[in-house]
């Protein structure tokens, strides 16, 4: 097949983004990604990303400030709800990934989309992980409800790489490497051994997905010519209405190439 006849790697980013059934947004990412590294997909982007991915009808969406409370009991019923929380987040990061993708690949090399269709396939695989250890314990994925604040960040974003490359990964994925080993901890003193070594994997996968971010953010810095940890700092404040505050987890950071000089500033 021709160059010219393949289908385009931004048609196969919007596909993902169209799927509200989750497993068929996992399989469609899976898709993607296996397409492109096949060579299936040309470097082209001219169908525009939705400006809201495809969701199921359930979970509901709440406000984060209207979110139950999950409790930090051992009980299965509060294990649940913070298994299904990290589903959540992991579904909504698939469509962070590929709209990324999607709304600003032109602008970068193909080693960009090397990255994140290795990030977007690493959160379909994490996401299914997760929904099915809640099957295993009796629940499903949209049992219960869940928040849309990291889509939130994507609208916030949309219109600067920078800024998302800024929010996204180093900061909302990079608070999931301070949080995450905590919480393994505490599944393994309830003796879920089982969840506390998929969260094992994630995390381990999450170091490189933020550094993918600031691989990414480090080149767009050069080809301006701005400085990046002030750039950086300027984003955080403009763009994420949270507050970037300790612990950190400096060992997992740095070795995403993220460094206390980016952060530190930032913290209360």
């Amino acid at each position: 097949m021709a160059l010219t006849e393949l289908a385009t790697l931004g048609e196969a980013c919007v596909a993902v983004l169209q799927c509200s059934n989750p497993r068929e947004k996992v399989m469609a990412a899976r898709k993607a990604a296996r397409d492109w590294r096949l060579g299936r997909l040309s470097h082209r982007f001219d169908t525009p990303p939705p400006d809201r991915p495809g969701r199921p009808e359930r979970p509901e969406l709440l406000p984060p400030n209207r979110m139950p409370k999950r409790g930090k009991g051992g009980s299965e019923r509060a294990r649940i709800a913070m298994i299904h929380a990290l589903a959540h987040i992991e579904f909504v990061a698939i469509d962070l990934a590929f709209d990324l993708i999607a709304r600003f690949g032109a602008d970068f090399p193909p080693d960009f989309a090397d990255d994140w269709l290795r990030v977007g396939a690493d959160e379909a695989m994490h996401f299914a992980l997760l929904a099915r250890r809640l099957e295993e314990l009796g629940s499903a994925y949209g049992d219960l409800p869940a928040h849309d604040g990291l889509w939130e960040a994507a609208i916030e974003t949309a219109h600067d790489v920078a800024a998302r490359l800024a929010i996204v990964p180093m900061v909302l994925e990079a608070r999931a490497l301070d949080i995450t080993p905590e919480t393994i901890v505490r599944f393994r003193h309830f003796n879920d051994e089982r969840t506390a070594r998929m969260l094992t994997r994630i995390v381990d996968d999450e170091v490189r997905h933020v550094g993918a971010g600031t691989k990414w953010f480090l080149w767009s810095m050069n080809r301006s010519g701005a400085n990046p940890q002030e750039s950086y700092q300027m984003l955080v404040r403009r763009h994420f209405r949270g507050a970037v505050k300790p612990p950190f987890n400096d060992s997992a950071r740095s070795q995403a190439g993220l460094t206390r000089d980016f952060y530190l500033p930032l913290a209360p």
